[in-house]
């Protein structure tokens, strides 16, 4: 039998079995109880309601029932329980009191059992997808005891689906990519749906698959649902996204069956398949000359219609610049080709340059065949400028001697205006480089000329820098360097090369060398230094010393005798003529001092100073050095010890950033000058009582067995200010620990009930300008003076 033929007749015969046990629920699955699984499973132990109780219906062995095995229909509703199925055992003969017991699974909520009948009930509507099996345990008791009369034997309930799933996409909606021009057939993509119903039992949950919108460009393989390309030669650059909707419907597709969708959104990716493209076939540029080095002078663009990588290319000239005038280069961002000047352009030399650009795609596809290039045409101009004129050298070289005299031509620089009308150039000196004004300049021709002495041992090289300008235009400016060598001549004599100072032993050998002499020349001849050395004619024949050429540009001067003694004479002076070997030859007179000294009989030089003849002898040059370190010793104990005691008997006196009282000093007095000082704390005036009558001073040293002395307490708080003073004045004159000269003391207290105030202007808000002093005058005599002072200052400050 053809395989389509067996699935409808297995199709047929299920569904017959789904009315049989959905219409007749007085037919049930009767098993035996107490019979062995195997005679159980061999026959069909079927009874039917309506039949006479003993008899059996029959049925076709090969059928092969499973006694142990009921089944409930999902999602059935009615007016009454659903039968699943009916137990019945052999005790069971109709008048024996026996009773069904069910216990498992669902038994008493979901199952209910009738305990006389033994049948089983479906009390609730089921779902397969929440549960597809219940195992069960029957058994039957006494009905009066509750005693088992038989072992409890077990059973399973399965649920029967129905098609109430529809298919459901969960991955979705999908997105997916596949390459512009891909071959029809090309697979982009698979999406899967899943069908909760049951996968064995029927076509619940056979799915197929087919494409509601996406036609004619893509389609749907109806059982592995794989989305493929169906339209040749999709173009990205026509359209880029398409929308597809995919169906899954299960029972195989036939009417009846349910169905899910989803979209999947497919984005055609690119390929270089598009070359670049110039947007013009000839570009023309207008570029002055004067443009600098690396400037931009116009750009190119070659568009392609592909995005990414595929879009991007790489610009060169290829032809029209034998000269290497210009380069062009890719903008990253732009693509553009940005052309840039290689060397300076010179429009007297070549006005116009044709150039021949190619783009070329960086990336191109394999097979492709197609050109992934374009080229263009790039015409330049160049543009006359007003160009600075330009110096012959960018940098001049000129010698010239240290003894030239004033106006001196030195050398000449020369600059020319490069642009065809040939403006006249004037010169000058920048000043900055030549602050000394050293040099001048012709400034017609170019011609440097001294304008000071030069004197090569200060200065051997002088830089200066020379500015060529347009007589037409000034802001044309071009600028030179000029270096200038002055060349040595000999002026200048040569003197000892340091100041030299040498030292005699008395005990000396007749011949024995006393100093090398050396000297130096500021000059710099070219063939070298040569020093001729003798003593002054005066000298020739000196009975103490005579000198030695070393053949080194240096001599010795040599001792003649051994009878040098320092009480005799302490100190020698050789003049010694030093000529140098230039043209003219140049000489001085430099002066040898020559010291006569102790040494020792090794030659070691102990003592210069004929005071030093009369120490001890033996008395070494450490033993000296020791002696001193001990009389700056005890210099140093002496100044601290001194110093301490200073400090000790130093007055306790308030430092001056803590003293607050107002100070009047007199630098005309007749004490002990401006050193001399006392100040009365302005504390004690307001307060004339004191503390219990004694005022410590402030400017001596405390005395702790000093007390006031009696009959000297202040007066009452009403004490007036004459007499308070006259107090302290006579205490001060009879007191015999006061300081030794005279001071003045200023009182800022004027007693109480004064009718003028206070007087002291720190403590008023208003200033000097704002007071009105005519009110001084009318305190009589004594405050006339007063009021003329301050109406001075008045007229004084309006003036």
């Amino acid at each position: 039998m053809p395989k389509r033929s067996e699935e409808m007749l297995m199709d047929l015969w299920m569904s017959l079995l789904l009315v049989w046990i959905t219409c007749v629920p007085c037919v049930s699955v009767t098993p035996i109880i107490g019979q062995s699984k195997s005679t159980q499973t061999g026959g069909s132990a079927v009874v039917a309601s309506g039949l006479g109780e003993g008899q059996r219906l029959l049925s076709r062995a090969k059928r092969g029932w499973v006694w142990n095995q009921m089944f409930v229909l999902e999602e059935f509703s009615g007016p009454d329980p659903i039968l699943v199925g009916r137990l019945h055992t052999d005790l069971d003969v109709g008048n024996k009191n026996i009773k069904y017991v069910l216990a498992g699974e669902g038994a008493g909520t979901i199952f209910a059992i009738n305990e006389l009948t033994g049948d089983i009930h479906a009390m609730k509507r089921l779902d397969r997808e929440e549960k597809a099996e219940y195992t069960l345990t029957a058994q039957v008791v006494n009905a009066d005891t509750d005693e088992p009369l038989e072992p409890p034997s077990e059973f399973i309930i399965k649920v029967q689906d129905i098609n109430d799933n529809p298919p459901q996409f969960i991955e979705g909606p999908y997105r997916a990519s596949v390459p512009e021009m891909s071959a029809v057939g090309t697979p982009v993509t698979r999406v899967t749906a899943t069908d909760a119903d049951d996968p064995v039992y029927g076509n619940s949950a056979k799915l197929v698959y087919s494409i509601l919108e996406g036609q004619p460009y893509f389609s749907v393989d109806p059982n592995s649902a794989t989305i493929k390309i169906a339209l040749h030669g999709m173009d990205r650059e026509m359209r880029e996204e398409y929308l597809v909707v995919i169906q899954a419907k299960d029972m195989g597709g036939h009417m009846g069956g349910l169905s899910g969708t989803t979209t999947v959104t497919v984005t055609l990716t690119d390929i270089n398949d598009n070359p670049p493209k110039f947007s013009k076939s000839l570009y023309e540029f207008v570029i002055p000359e004067d443009l600098p080095i690396e400037k931009m002078g116009g750009k190119v663009k070659a568009n392609d219609r592909d995005i990414g990588e595929n879009a991007k290319s790489t610009y060169s000239i290829i032809e029209g610049d034998e000269q290497g005038m210009f380069i062009i280069t890719t903008d990253s961002q732009t693509q553009e080709g940005i052309l840039r000047l290689k060397k300076p352009l010179d429009y007297e030399s070549k006005r116009a340059y044709t150039l021949k650009v190619e783009a070329t795609n960086i990336r191109s596809e394999p097979n492709s065949g197609v050109p992934f290039k374009d080229t263009a045409t790039v015409k330049i101009v160049v543009e006359d400028s007003d160009e600075p004129p330009v110096f012959s050298k960018p940098m001049y070289l000129l010698e010239v001697d240290e003894n030239a005299s004033i106006n001196t031509v030195i050398g000449t620089v020369n600059a020319r205006d490069p642009d065809s009308t040939g403006s006249l150039v004037r010169y000058f000196i920048d000043r900055h480089t030549d602050l000394e004004r050293q040099f001048n300049i012709n400034v017609d021709n170019g011609k440097i000329t001294l304008a000071k002495p030069l004197d090569r041992e200060t200065d051997m090289w002088h830089n200066i820098t020379v500015t060529a300008t347009e007589v037409r235009n000034h802001s044309q400016i071009s600028r030179a360097i000029v270096a200038i060598r002055v060349m040595d001549i000999n002026d200048n004599a040569p003197e000892f090369a340091t100041e030299y100072e040498a030292f005699l032993c008395e005990n000396g050998k007749p011949g024995q060398v006393i100093q090398t002499v050396s000297a130096v020349d500021k000059d710099d001849p070219i063939q070298g230094h040569y020093f001729d050395y003798r003593l002054v004619p005066e000298m020739l024949n000196n009975p103490n010393f005579t000198i030695k050429n070393n053949q080194d540009n240096s001599i010795s001067v040599l001792a003649k005798h051994d009878t040098f003694r320092r009480q005799k004479q302490e100190m020698y002076f050789l003049p010694i003529i030093v000529t140098d070997n230039g043209n003219p030859p140049m000489s001085s007179t430099n002066t040898l001092t020559i010291r006569v000294c102790g040494c020792s009989k090794d030659g070691i030089v102990q003592s210069c100073n004929v005071e030093a003849y009369v120490l001890p002898i033996g008395l070494s040059m450490g033993a000296l050095i020791a002696i001193l370190a001990c009389i700056i010793l005890l210099l140093v104990i002496v100044v601290l010890f001194v110093t301490l005691r200073r400090h000790k008997n130093e007055p306790l006196i308030i430092k001056d950033d803590e003293d607050v009282r107002e100070n009047i000093i007199r630098y005309d007095d007749e004490g002990g000058g401006e050193e001399d000082t006392e100040a009365f704390d302005i504390a004690t005036l307001q307060n004339p009582d004191g503390i219990n009558g004694y005022l410590p001073r402030k400017d001596i040293k405390p005395d702790l067995q000093f007390m006031p002395r009696a009959g000297q307490h202040s007066g009452p708080n009403g004490v007036d200010v004459d007499e308070f003073i006259n107090v302290r004045l006579h205490e001060a004159d009879n007191d015999p620990t006061a300081p030794p000269y005279d001071s003045i003391q200023i009182y800022g207290y004027e007693g109480r009930g004064s009718i003028a105030g206070s007087l002291s202007s720190l403590e008023t808000a208003s200033s000097d300008s704002d007071q009105n002093y005519d009110y001084l005058r009318e305190w009589g005599p004594r405050f006339r003076r007063l009021g003329e002072l301050y109406s001075v200052g008045e007229s004084d400050r309006e003036t």
